[in-house]
């Protein structure tokens, strides 16, 4: 079975609005809804879990019944920062799934989400036991160490942009998070990274510049933008 964690833990402070950027309404929708939907509609995702922020849960699954994303199965608590959402949402999955079925650990914030994008992890994991959403790097990067200069680059060849959905075994990334506790290893800001802090080789899926994080105002207003476009029928894939 295929399963879709979605993040929804966080508050968003630096969107800096009353509520929490998840449930901000865009053309009269909730964000966290259109991420449900990705999931709702994928042909092979069979359920769907959310980590939600305290206070919040009776409005999820009231969007949840409104707008029929039936494959929601399970409203988990938050944790104390984005590792330890991770970490309640896949050891609640562990008791209801086997430790071979697959989890996409999604951010909710992250609604533009593709179903190629999503078969594509889905694809990866089952072949080498993770999928990574990624997309090339096309800036170039400089380095830095007081933010304010730089003399040196680092090649763009040789660096990936990550995105989520972040695919496991769940087995695999439950006994992760058991062995980064017994480690000390508390704040990793992504799964990926977790995975690499501990010594994993992580593999790539296919990613999007569309597949955009909703972290602050601007990001809201090319989330609207995004939704209104149509490509031009002569451009080429």
């Amino acid at each position: 079975m295929n399963i879709g964690l979605l993040i929804a833990g966080g508050s968003g402070a630096r969107m800096h609005q009353d509520i929490p950027k998840q449930f901000i309404t865009v053309n009269e929708k909730p964000v966290i809804v259109y991420t449900l939907e990705a999931f709702q509609s994928h042909p092979q995702i069979d359920a769907i879990a959310v980590v939600c922020i305290a206070g919040w849960e009776n409005v999820l699954r009231a969007y949840a019944k409104q707008f029929d994303i039936t494959k929601l199965q399970y409203v988990i608590p938050g944790g104390e920062n984005g590792q330890g959402s991770i970490r309640n949402g896949v050891y609640e999955l562990e008791k209801h799934f086997s430790k071979d079925d697959i989890v996409l650990i999604h951010d909710a914030i992250r609604p533009m989400v593709s179903a190629d994008i999503i078969s594509d992890c889905i694809r990866v994991t089952e072949e080498h036991g993770c999928g990574i959403t990624t997309i090339p790097c096309a800036e170039a990067m400089l380095q830095t160490t007081d933010g304010m200069v730089s003399t040196g680059s680092y090649p763009r060849d040789n660096l990936k942009r990550t995105q989520t959905p972040q695919g496991f075994r769940i087995g695999d990334i439950c006994d992760l998070h058991r062995e980064a506790l017994e480690k000390g290893v508390t704040n990793s800001v992504a799964s990926c990274t977790l995975m690499i802090e501990l010594g994993r080789p992580v593999y790539f899926s296919k990613g999007s510049e569309k597949n955009i994080k909703l972290t602050t105002v601007e990001d809201i207003d090319i989330f609207k933008a995004l939704l209104m476009a149509k490509r031009s029928e002569w451009l080429k894939d």
